[in-house]
């Protein structure tokens, strides 16, 4: 099965390369930006929107008027107003909300390029890019497939990464004959239905002194800036900390994404029926005692890697309704004990006089209902 893969690596690009890439993010952003105010400014006149063809023949004209626009990568600012155009489609479906005009101000700036006529390779530890050359990264495996796009990124810390999506061909993995029911908690992060519990690692809380500390260190010197009258654009010390606070971020959340990613792998890679409640995260969030702890394990990310390597491999996700009282149940015998409390984690069946984990049970009743969900499909 073809399929589109990305693989991101870290880049070490020079001085020169450095400049150039912030000239063509800022280069995207200003495309984006003006043909944002005219899409909106046409949009009010006539109640229709503007075109991506009709934009794209304007850009040659706008290259005349600002020829520094000529400098930097074409297919960047393309790729620009493709975004536009399609962000516009998706605000007319009712998909999402309006798009906004471009900040130098936000966390992450980027800009996507495509591949044509060969212009984008890579060769060792290097990655060609169109008008930026050669540039040095950390290859950390082999890159497999066709390239497609690139998205070339700055993150708030002042790495320099790249996202290289490619068209590549996937097998489907071997059958194990094996089916698992997953329990998501916080206490734990998954409860298997084998008995196996995922230790939560509480990637954020373990930070989270150093990151108060360094957060305190941020605001003390946003108000020395302040105080003496500087732009906090001008004051170094404020952005040196500021480029602190994000690595520190930046490494809870690699944490994060690699446990999940392994974790992920490796029950697709051991069982060819994966069940799970279809949880309501949304919701749950807006529980103020629990939100933080829940946006700390992020479930909704864990299923979505399950979702898409289930279908790249020819596994099956079957979810059951949120509302499935799978702590009520028992296991065993089938008999419905009630509502619990959060404080009880373990309680002995009344008819089967069996003790159960609550965890450990929740997950072989998902697992249990969700097979019969799969079969009478």
């Amino acid at each position: 099965m073809l399929i589109n893969k990305a693989y991101k690596f870290r880049l070490y690009p020079s001085k020169e390369q450095e400049i150039f890439i912030a000239k063509t993010i800022g280069c995207s952003r200003f495309v984006f930006n003006r043909f944002l105010g005219q899409w909106n400014d046409t949009y009010q006149e006539t109640g229709k929107g503007l075109t991506y063809n009709a934009c794209s023949a304007e850009l040659t004209q706008l290259k005349k008027e600002f020829v520094w626009l000529k400098e930097v990568d074409s297919i960047a600012l393309q790729s620009s107003l493709k975004n536009l155009a399609d962000s516009f489609t998706r605000f007319f479906k009712k998909q999402n909300k309006a798009p906004r005009f471009k900040s130098k101000k936000n966390q992450v700036q980027s800009y996507t390029t495509k591949e044509t006529n060969s212009n984008m390779a890579i060769v060792d530890n290097k990655i060609k890019l169109p008008k930026l050359g050669y540039v040095r990264l950390a290859k950390s495996r082999e890159v497999e497939g066709r390239i497609l796009s690139a998205t070339v990124r700055r993150n708030p810390s002042g790495k320099f990464f790249v996202s290289i999506v490619v068209e590549t061909d996937v097998q489907p993995l071997k059958k194990t004959e094996s089916s698992i029911g997953i329990d998501l908690g916080i206490t734990d992060f998954a409860v298997l239905s084998d008995g196996r519990k995922i230790d939560n690692n509480k990637f954020t809380s373990k930070m989270e002194k150093k990151l108060k500390r360094e957060q305190r260190k941020l605001s003390r010197r946003a108000l020395h800036a302040k105080n003496k009258g500087i732009h906090l654009f001008d004051a170094k010390n404020y952005q040196k900390q500021k480029r602190r606070v994000a690595r520190l971020h930046e490494r809870v959340m690699n944490q994060r994404d690699d446990f999940l990613h392994k974790l992920s792998t490796d029950i697709i890679k051991n069982h060819d029926v994966i069940c799970i409640e279809d949880l309501n995260t949304k919701g749950m969030l807006r529980n103020h005692k629990l939100a933080k702890s829940i946006s700390d394990v992020s479930w909704s990310a864990f299923v979505s890697k399950l979702e898409y390597k289930a279908k790249w491999y020819g596994k099956t996700i079957v979810k059951i309704s949120r509302w499935y009282p799978s702590s009520q149940i028992c296991s065993e015998c089938g008999h419905q004990d009630g509502k619990k409390s959060l404080e009880i984690r373990d309680w002995t069946c009344p008819i089967f006089d069996k003790h159960h984990d609550r965890d450990i049970n929740a997950s072989q009743n998902i697992l249990a209902e969700g097979l019969r969900t799969f079969h009478t499909a």
